[in-house]
């Protein structure tokens, strides 16, 4: 990534950030929205996004979900440099070990996942550009500040990993009978973690201790359970996003398209749903951030039982749609009104973009907002 594409253009228009044309065969190139060389399209400020040969609600869902992709990505691409497989003996090996205690196969699952949001982000902008319409870039953003552990590439983010507000919730409404966050329910959260980083910012975070549990010492140990929690955070919000929107999808090509990549989200929240109980228990306060995070043993009192045991990793039926209809296993929440918006919301909460501009929350929220005003026209092309 070039300097001068890491900085936020100060007088860019909201049209800056898209770009439009036909993909060639062979013009995709890895990078956070990046798409061959096609010129950005600049317009006049409020000017609408071209939908092609799609209908405007089918782009817009599209556009939305091209974002998500490429901040995962980021996120996921981080995680990856440190803790994936290539970085199995490296500088940061006391983390690569740290998330070994919650499987042996983390660095690998971590860089399957980043490798399957990298594939999303970069199929959903081709597809658009297939079809005339505009796709989303956002490498203008790409300006936070990344792990300075030696190796990582010191280069702007899109996303922050420092500072995290991880909403855990996730894991009791999944063990949940009688809930369902589409009825307006609410659960407590499983672990409390609040500003915490899930990456070691510097070599001050890699620290070893020959009596604990794989040689890791507390305070790595803590940042890698951290990173096993977000894991599942993460996941969850693409299992449900998916689904929500594909409600509102017109063509019957754009819906294969959003359910067959929604289905693999669910798979890696499967996935990290079954790694996350394997935390080490620990208490540990951060240095840096001044918060304290205490990972229980959630298979013991005050926890345990059928709703917290963590080999506990399909959904528990529930109620949906009506609650007298018979309990079912299912997707929650899947509510497709305001659910692109929710998921700024909840991306913004979980602490993901301190740092950010407004001009990159505005264009958040705008590419939510056509989103979520999609609706279900008749099939065409």
């Amino acid at each position: 990534m070039k300097e001068s594409e890491k900085l936020t253009k100060p007088n860019a228009s909201r049209r800056s950030f898209f770009k439009n044309g036909i993909v060639a065969a062979g013009a995709i190139t890895v990078g956070s929205g990046v798409l061959g060389k096609a010129m950005p399209a600049f317009a006049a400020e409020g000017a609408e996004e071209g939908s092609g040969r799609l209908s405007k609600g089918d782009a817009a869902i599209l556009r939305f979900l091209a974002a998500a992709e490429i901040l995962e990505t980021d996120l996921w691409q981080q995680y990856a440099e440190l803790g994936g497989a290539g970085a199995i003996g490296g500088p940061a090996d006391l983390y690569v070990k740290g998330l070994q205690q919650l499987d042996a196969d983390m660095p690998q699952y971590i860089s399957d996942n980043t490798d399957d949001e990298l594939s999303h982000e970069l199929f959903i902008n081709a597809y658009l550009k297939s079809k005339g319409a505009d796709t989303v870039d956002l490498s203008q953003f790409a300006e936070l500040a990344p792990s300075r552990v030696p190796g990582v590439p010191q280069e702007g983010r899109l996303t922050n990993l420092m500072h995290l507000n991880v909403d855990t919730s996730w894991w009791t409404r999944y063990r949940s009978g009688d809930k369902n966050p589409d009825f307006g329910d609410h659960f407590p959260q499983a672990i409390h973690i609040k500003n915490r980083t899930a990456i070691p910012r510097t070599e001050a975070d890699l620290v070893a201790d020959a009596s604990k549990p794989g040689g890791v010492g507390t305070r790595t140990q803590a940042i890698a359970n951290v990173a096993g929690f977000h894991f599942g955070t993460i996941e969850q919000g693409g299992s449900s996003l998916y689904p929500s929107l594909a409600q509102r999808v017109s063509n019957v090509e754009v819906l294969r398209i959003v359910m067959a990549i929604g289905g693999t989200e669910i798979s890696h929240f499967q996935t990290w749903h079954d790694k996350a109980g394997n935390a080490v228990h620990l208490t540990d306060v951060d240095p840096v951030n001044k918060t304290k995070v205490v990972f229980p043993d959630l298979n013991a009192p005050p926890f345990g039982g059928e709703m917290f045991q963590t080999n506990l990793i399909m959904p528990e039926p529930t109620v949906f749609l009506n609650k007298k209809f018979p309990r079912v296993s299912i997707i929650r929440p899947t509510e497709t009104k305001g659910a692109a918006m929710g998921a700024v919301q909840a991306l913004t909460a979980d602490g993901l973009f301190i740092g950010q501009s407004s001009q990159f929350f505005q264009l958040l929220r705008d590419l939510a907002e056509d989103a979520d005003e999609a609706r279900r026209e008749r099939d065409a092309e």
